[in-house]
């Protein structure tokens, strides 16, 4: 077979060292199967890719350009395969190889521009790849742009690939690496923080709170311990749905009976991309699953929405804690980062903390949109996979962002209001719940009572209810509550003196 530049297929071209860009104005003819289409002659892009731009240019959600680093991938891993076999000339599997790198490094990310709203099985975007990655190499043996020969952006870019396998392969690939690179490793630093003050305020007692109302002691430490666990559970969750990504449709093609693809085709492409991410990507054992939902991907956005929860609930206790600083809760005091308001001045606000919460409840509600996503899809093809990708690769990074924000500038710079906690254990009369099985739960209910009713401390009311002093401070010592069994409290009930 000869190509209209005179080359046959197994005879090797001058590859050009040609830089990537097109210097080239107006525009330039390519077609596809339904005729003839301009395209801005600067860019590598076919007339695929251009009905999709003028289809649907709808708002300004663009493809993120992680699928398509994902997609290099995909790519090069099919091509290494396919020349291996001899399916694809040594010299055109490697000139697509060369590309490939060029789209995973991101050098071509100007010539994605599609729009998150496409065809729901991401055709549109495998053939934006399969164009540009066409496109490049011609220019670099010096063809005719848009002639598409030598290399072929379906019968070679895409040899026993479908967008139906490969779109979905390469959002496994991007969700992955994005969880693993970048969302785990910064939900970790923000739990290593959190845990270095629980260490450091080990010692330091405070009263608890239940149903926004005084309980019985804790440290500082243990609370913030607390928190540090349930960063480590959530952790684990957003592990464990993650590494359900690690299996790929690669091999399913159209409809997951691997029409058209070889036999062993999706293992082999699934082993390269495996060597060439470091990741331990395998194809999953039943395309149809793989294929005709994507529950994979719900599930590993549900670890995020779970992770954001956590932080929700961490952050918002920060916010409340650091209240005041006069009329607040008051226990915290955060870095003043910025001025907190354009009228009053000297006001500081908790933003970070009030960033992560929008963080958060942006995660929450995207898991709807692909919780939704992934119910819909219709027999042999989920077609909401354009948004399950979106959601999924923006709330990893946002949460991502937003956990190294609040470690950063809130929880790395927070002090204790030491005086306030004093005095907060001053005037708790909650402590009365050491008192409970010396000498009655109703009797310490009394002691309670009155020490509010009088604004007594829990000293002065049990002393005026006839609880002996000696007797008070053996048993209600602050920091002996905070660890049960080491308070020296008598085993036997001693009855107060008076009523």
């Amino acid at each position: 077979m000869t190509d209209t530049d005179g080359h046959t297929d197994t005879e090797a071209p001058k590859i050009l060292d040609l830089p990537i860009g097109l210097d080239a104005t107006g525009m330039r003819r390519e077609f596809d199967s339904l005729g003839d289409v301009e395209v801005p002659a600067d860019r590598y892009w076919g007339a695929q890719t251009q009905h999709s731009l003028e289809h649907f240019n709808i708002g300004h959600d663009r493809m993120p350009k992680e699928v398509y680093h994902a997609y290099g991938y995909v790519k090069k891993a099919a091509a290494v395969v396919n020349t291996a076999a001899g399916r694809l000339p040594a010299w055109k599997g490697e000139l697509i190889e060369r590309v490939c790198d060029e789209v995973i490094s991101g050098k071509l990310d100007a010539d994605f521009p599609l729009y998150v709203w496409q065809t729901g099985s991401g055709t549109q975007s495998n053939m934006n790849v399969n164009e540009v990655i066409s496109n490049r190499c011609i220019q670099l043996v010096g063809g005719t742009l848009g002639s598409q020969e030598p290399v072929h952006p379906n019968d070679h870019v895409n040899m026993g690939q479908s967008s139906n396998d490969t779109f979905p392969t390469a959002m496994h690939i991007a969700a992955y690496t994005m969880a693993t690179g970048t969302t785990i490793p910064a939900l970790k630093r923000l739990r290593d923080a959190i845990d270095a003050n629980s260490k450091k305020w080990a010692g330091v007692v405070k009263i608890g709170r239940t149903h926004l109302e005084d309980a019985t002691p804790l440290t500082v430490g243990q609370e913030w311990s607390g928190y540090a666990g349930a960063l480590d559970d959530a952790i684990e969750e957003v592990e464990h749905a993650t590494a359900g990504l690690l299996k790929v449709a690669m091999g399913g093609t159209a409809v997951g009976t691997g029409l058209n693809a070889p036999p062993g085709f999706g293992e082999q492409v699934a082993a390269q991309i495996a060597q060439m991410t470091g990741a331990p990507f395998v194809t999953a054992p039943n395309k149809f699953t793989a294929q005709g939902t994507l529950d994979r991907m719900m599930r590993a956005h549900a670890g995020l929405k779970a992770a954001a929860v956590t932080s929700f609930k961490i952050a918002n206790d920060l916010r409340w804690l650091g209240s005041g600083p006069r009329t607040g809760i008051g226990e915290l005091i955060f870095p003043a980062n910025e001025p907190g308001s354009s009228i009053m001045p000297g006001k500081i606000n908790p933003t970070q903390a009030e960033a992560m919460l929008m963080v958060a409840i942006q995660v929450i509600a995207s898991d709807v949109a692909v919780t939704i996503g992934g119910a819909e899809g219709n027999f042999e093809l989920n077609a909401f996979r354009p948004i399950l990708i979106s959601n999924y690769l923006h709330s990893a990074l946002i949460l991502a962002d937003m956990c190294d924000h609040l470690r950063r500038f809130m929880i790395e710079g927070t002090q204790l209001n030491e005086a306030k906690l004093k005095e907060n254990i001053d005037r708790s009369v909650m402590m009365v719940t050491a008192l409970s099985p010396v000498i009655g739960y109703d009797k310490s209910a009394a002691i309670s009572y009155y020490a509010i009713d009088h604004d007594l401390t829990l000293k002065q009311a049990a002393l005026a209810k006839g609880v002996s002093e000696e007797l008070f401070d053996k048993v209600v010592i602050p920091i002996n509550l905070t660890r049960p069994g080491s308070a020296d409290i008598p085993s036997t009930p001693q009855a107060p003196k008076g009523s």
